[in-house]
């Protein structure tokens, strides 16, 4: 148990830190989920902007990890923009 006041308060905002984390971790995950869901590429499209930059907050501030947040990001765009050409790259 903590036995210092500075101790205290850091258990206490840890834990609102921690809930915050949590809560903004957990909306970007179900953004996520309801764009691979969707089929409607209008929808889609228009979404994907806040998402991405919902996925990029959490990178910075260090809630996800940063090659997670990059290949979140690659897998929506991959959905989205889908290769048009069957003709592999030069």
């Amino acid at each position: 148990m903590a036995n210092h006041k500075s101790a205290e308060k850091r258990i206490r905002s840890g834990k609102t830190k921690r809930e915050t984390n949590r809560y903004h971790g957990k909306t970007v995950r179900n953004a996520v989920k309801a764009i691979r869901a969707n089929d409607n590429m209008e929808v889609v499209s228009k979404s994907l902007p806040e998402v991405v930059s919902k996925i990029d907050k959490l990178a910075k501030k260090g809630v996800i990890h940063k090659n997670k947040a990059a290949n979140l990001k690659s897998s929506l765009m991959k959905r989205v923009k889908p290769v048009t050409d069957g003709s592999p790259k030069a």
